[in-house]
This record gives structure tokens, sequence and C-alpha cells, in this order.
């Protein structure tokens, strides 16, 4: 079994800045693209940022030199460092990963949310 857990969420002033994070952990063999993605209230799931096993990154145009994800192989852990924060950032943070299992195929995990909550 799989599991992934986020932290690093919280109320942060407009301009301010959080870094999240998401460790998998459980049978992993290997773990390919992570992502996170969020939802705010009312609206749909949006892709915020990608990062491949090689470290290829992709970003939403609405986070483009705000946000940088990176990923640390060894903790099976995936980051996001979120500056000059704005209120319309407010939304619940999901960590999503494309995992192999120890004797399995690869398939798609979600972590449970982490609500980020930005004041004007």
């Amino acid at each position: 079994q799989v599991q992934l857990v986020e932290s690093g969420g919280g109320l942060v002033q407009a301009g301010g800045s959080l870094r999240l994070s998401c460790a998998a952990s459980g049978s992993i063999f290997s773990i390919g693209a992570m992502r996170w993605y969020r939802q705010a209230p009312g609206k749909e799931r949006e892709l915020v940022a990608s990062i491949t096993s090689g470290g290829g990154t992709n970003y939403a145009d609405s986070v483009k030199g705000r946000f940088t994800i990176s990923r640390d192989n060894a903790k099976n852990t995936v980051y996001l460092q979120m500056n000059s924060l704005k209120p319309e950032d407010t939304a619940v943070y999901y960590c999503n990963a494309l995992i192999r299992v120890v004797e399995g195929n690869f398939r798609t995990y979600w972590g449970q949310g982490t609500q980020v909550t930005v004041s004007s």
C-alpha cells in the first residue's frame, strides 16, 4: 500500500511564502512524474506544477515565476515552494504521483490535500 502525505499548508498574508511537502511511503519500487494540483471553492481542480523523474518541470501560467517544484528522489518527496502568494492562490493543494509498487504496475496516487489560505 502506498500513501502520500502532504504538509506545510497554512494561513499567510499576500506577498508571503509557504513550502509544501508531499512524502510517499509504502512498498514503492519507483516513482515517475509528481504533480501538485489545487482546488479552490466552487472551481475545478487544476494542475499547478509537475516534475518528471529526471527533473523536468512545467508550471501553470498563473504561477510561473512565483512557484518552484522540486523533488528529492532519495526521500520520495516532492516540494512546492510558493513565493509572492496572492489571495487567488487560496485553495486546497493536492499532490499526485505516478508510482510503481513492488511486483506491481504504475498507477496514480493522491494525497489528502492541505489548505493554503492567503489573506489580502
